[in-house]
């Protein structure tokens, strides 16, 4: 009895203190819900990845589901890496905005003139810069593991990565860096080159730098920041001169190959689509739908590594020279560098050297990675079509890949989805605000701050070109295949130009 008159006390002062204290209940509430939802999720990806056979595991890709087999395409996981960084922007911008600002940290705006600065700098964001440097080591060390890194040998080389990328950071942040061309995508490609080229790097660093990962997951954070009716607008523009180039580069480099110097149908196709698309993206693609050989791919890579790095030097300064529009000569790269990262490396560079990054990566992206990278697929399904139809009948080769109407999807570059997504996404989420708002609260607030951490996956991205490109590994190419595929660049560059700056100059320089 005793016990029932005690609880009945207990459980009616317990209900006048919910009837009084609702809204601090309510609080309870609302701050336990966001962490068990955090709780669960954690829990159920952990579970998830469990039953994913890693990369490592010795499972081959043909033995997994197809959605185990997206696990392992580093172009899916940018997509969703991406997304993830997108909607938690726009789930925290109008409310804690500052948290979204001080995540993307880096010290490139400082314009320091005295050392002091900088160590000040640090001593008042240290914090910040650990939390930047766990959330990207939490972010590519899952996926690299799913994908068959180990995650303390990614950890090991990606925290190399990121403290040579504040230092590069901070040296663009320098108030005379402009003045000396000391921009940091160059400074990155430029100190990776020449640490890897010098110095003997343990090569379990190598883990960590992932050119194409860390370009792919950009892009998509690019889409953010793009507007999804600029796409709409400036979009066919792209793509018919994409197309030309793609058809005019691709052609030149395949019939100059097999008519002038007599090189092998296959090795010619590689290195035709390779210099006119998309760099060592397209050689894999087209060197499986052909059926060529290792050598062939070597070539390839090694031409297309070659010259993408001399145009990222070459159309920068070119561009200064001429005194192009940002917009003009950021499609001029996009329709000359046929390798995604180098040529937002070149555009990166001319933009901050005219002051406008902004117009500069817009018509790069429209043009190349809108516009020319969608011709992966495409030229894999027609060269799989002439192998398969053409040459086996004549040579009697077994040529590996067959006629497939999914090969456009599968060889569709993902990241370009993600790009569109992003961009429809914040476009959607961003449409009730006038051009007065946008301009003063969703931009420094939003945009700005996904802005900055694009910049950072970009350097990681330039610092990776720079760090695997060493010389002393890259295949002798003969004459004649240097000769057919150089003489593929220069026709491009040529015909980019007239495109870009004559035909078209007025539209890019509107962008």
């Amino acid at each position: 009895m005793p016990n029932v008159v005690v609880g009945l006390i207990l459980a009616a002062l317990g209900l006048t203190g919910l009837v009084n204290w609702w809204w601090s209940f309510q609080e309870i509430l609302r701050g336990l819900f966001p962490l068990a939802m955090l709780t669960v999720g954690v829990l159920a990806m952990t579970a998830g990845f469990r039953k994913i056979p890693l990369a490592d595991a010795g499972v081959a890709l043909a033995e997994l589901s197809p959605l185990e087999r997206m696990f392992r395409k580093e172009d899916w996981w940018a997509v969703w890496l991406g997304l993830t960084l997108v909607l938690f922007a726009l789930g925290t911008y109008t409310t804690h905005g500052e948290f979204l600002k001080a995540l993307s940290v880096n010290p490139g705006g400082l314009k320091w003139r005295e050392f002091g600065q900088l160590t000040q700098h640090f001593a008042d964001n240290m914090g910040l810069y650990v939390l930047q440097y766990g959330m990207w080591s939490l972010f590519f060390g899952v996926a690299t593991r799913v994908m068959g890194i180990r995650f303390w040998d990614f950890l090991s080389g990606f925290t190399f990565l990121y403290v040579l990328s504040v230092i590069i950071f901070a040296v663009g942040g320098w108030a005379k860096a402009a003045q000396f061309n000391l921009e940091p995508p160059l400074v990155a490609l430029i100190v990776g080159l020449v640490l890897a080229n010098t110095v003997r790097i343990p090569d379990w660093l190598d883990s960590a730098f992932r050119v194409e990962f860390f370009v792919k997951f950009g892009i998509v954070l690019l889409g953010a920041t793009f507007p999804i009716t600029l796409v709409m607008t400036a979009g066919p523009v792209a793509i018919g001169q994409a197309t030309f180039i793609s058809l005019l580069g691709c052609l030149t480099i395949y019939f100059t190959a097999t008519r002038w110097f007599g090189l092998d149908r296959r090795l010619a196709a590689v290195i035709s689509v390779g210099g006119s698309v998309c760099g060592v993206s397209a050689t894999m693609a087209i060197a499986a739908a052909v059926g060529a050989t290792k050598d062939h791919i070597y070539a390839s890579v090694t031409l297309v590594v070659g010259w993408a790095l001399v145009m990222i030097l070459f159309l920068p300064f070119v561009s200064q020279a001429l005194g192009l529009h940002p917009g003009v000569a950021g499609a001029w790269i996009g329709t000359s560098e046929f390798a995604d990262a180098a040529g937002f490396a070149a555009a990166a560079s001319y933009g901050k050297m005219a002051g406008n990054e902004d117009a500069a990566l817009k018509s790069f992206t429209l043009m190349k990675v809108i516009g020319r990278d969608l011709w992966i697929g495409i030229w894999a399904m027609v060269w799989a079509l002439v192998a398969t139809t053409m040459w086996e009948k004549k040579d009697g080769d077994t040529v590996r890949s067959r006629i497939d109407p999914g090969e456009i999807w599968r060889r569709f570059p993902k990241f370009v989805f993600g790009f569109f997504v992003a961009s429809l996404i914040v476009t959607i989420a961003t449409s009730g605000y006038s051009p007065e708002e946008i301009k003063s609260t969703v931009k420094p607030a939003l945009l700005d701050p996904i802005g900055a951490l694009r910049g950072w996956a970009f350097i990681f991205c330039f610092l990776s070109i720079g760090l695997t490109t060493r010389f002393r590994d890259l295949h002798a190419v003969n004459r004649g295949t240097f000769s057919a595929f150089s003489i593929g660049v220069i026709i491009n560059v040529i015909a980019g130009f007239i495109l870009s700056v004559y035909v078209f100059g007025d539209y890019w320089a509107r962008i």
